[in-house]
């Protein structure tokens, strides 16, 4: 089966052209395209995604990333006379709320064949509606256009099954356990089957991702504040730098599996209060020394509390599969970390994404497309009514 999908649920545009083969238990992926553009740097002005360009840049870099994926696929045929106005009116009327796709759209593919494509998937939530909109609103033209059937796909499901592109002859156990951890979540989540969840742990306030972005703010580094958090935390300890500041573990021994990171933010800003006045007229610049000690501290905390709540749910189940997936796993400190729980518990099967398939992108989308389509087949045959929803959840 040949998948085509779409993810546009914040500020990455992503498309991708894959061959999915197996049963349920067994599947396996063949990407024969993929592009992906990534907004950051145009986000990077007010410290996060704004949504309206989100949306403007989606609706302006899906047709030439399609064109792209198409034809690293070898699928971009042209002919002539292939489609008729009537069928364009159609197309123009789906794609009205969409500033300025409709006639790039067209001027596409008008002369293009249909692709060898058995179905679209496109994320429909959770995510920024207004961005999740244009995704939408461009696969269900692309089903109309080729008389193709859509369907819709849960983001966190495919941050879920983004795993299944690692090793396709390891097979995921059950009952597993999914650690995600971006931008937007944080969450613990049973699965009992592909296509069963059963979420036993979120975070109650900020997401960790967001913890991260806005403690890195209080430092002065750009966004995304991750990777920057992580850059000066390794040279911390690479010099060995001494301990100095100390933050609190927030909800490490509370008596249920939900996480808060919104104080962790606090208590850097009250840090840099107390001991830089950073909330003066004259506050004190941070040395480098400095920063990279804070920096540590922020990510030994955070690591630190989503190693000791996986392990609390671990220790309550008999969990075969651990998978921990989401943006925030690009973190090298995080990934040696959960990394190591094969050694701490030698029964269990540790998953994690490849690199650049940890954050948004369309390959995982076509992964979770693929089970949708083998646990209900009929979902290829009837019309699908699909809306964006921003806080989607598994179910």
């Amino acid at each position: 089966m040949k998948i085509l999908s779409i993810e546009t649920s914040c500020d990455e545009t992503a498309i991708s052209l894959v061959e999915a083969k197996g049963k349920i238990d067994s599947p396996s992926f063949s990407v024969l395209g993929n592009a992906l553009f990534s907004q950051i740097d145009l986000h990077q002005q007010y410290g996060g995604v704004f949504p309206t360009l989100a949306k403007r840049e989606h609706a302006k870099n899906l047709p030439p990333i399609l064109e792209k994926v198409l034809t690293e696929a070898k699928s971009f045929k042209t002919a002539k006379n292939i489609y008729s106005e009537e069928l364009w009116n159609e197309i123009e009327e789906i794609l009205k709320k969409e500033e300025g796709l409709y006639p790039n759209f067209r001027a596409l593919l008008e002369p293009v064949e249909k692709p060898e494509i058995d179905v679209i998937a496109v994320t429909l939530g959770p995510g920024l509606e207004p961005a999740l909109w244009v995704g939408i609103s461009f696969a269900i033209a692309l089903g109309k256009l080729w008389n193709i059937p859509v369907i819709p796909v849960n983001h966190m499901e495919g941050h879920i099954f983004s795993v299944l592109t690692n090793d396709n002859k390891k097979k995921i156990g059950f009952p597993a356990l999914a650690l995600l951890i971006s931008g937007g979540h944080t969450e613990l989540v049973k699965i009992e089957k592909l296509g069963s969840y059963k979420l036993i742990g979120k975070t109650v306030d900020d997401a960790v991702g967001e913890a991260f972005d806005k403690s890195a703010r209080l430092l002065g580094l750009p966004y995304p504040g991750g990777p920057e958090i992580g850059k000066l935390a390794e040279i911390a300890r690479e010099k060995n730098l001494p301990h100095n500041a100390k933050l609190p573990r927030p909800m490490l021994h509370s008596h249920d599996l939900n996480f808060s990171f919104s104080g962790l933010k606090t208590a850097v800003l009250y840090y840099l209060r107390d001991h830089f006045d950073y909330l003066t007229e004259n506050p004190k610049e941070l040395s480098q020394d400095e920063k990279a000690d804070l920096a540590r501290e922020i990510e030994d905390a955070i690591t630190e509390v989503l190693e000791i709540k996986t392990k609390k749910a671990l220790e309550n189940s008999d969990f075969k599969t651990l998978i921990v997936a989401g943006g925030v796993i690009g973190s090298p400190r995080l990934r040696n970390v959960f990394q190591n729980f094969e050694t701490i518990y030698p029964d269990l099967s540790v998953k994690i994404p490849e690199k650049g398939l940890n954050t948004d992108n369309s390959i995982m989308i076509a992964c979770a497309g693929y089970i949708r389509v083998l646990l209900d087949s009929e979902i290829l045959t009837y019309p699908q009514q699909i809306r964006a929803k921003g806080n989607l959840e598994l179910e």
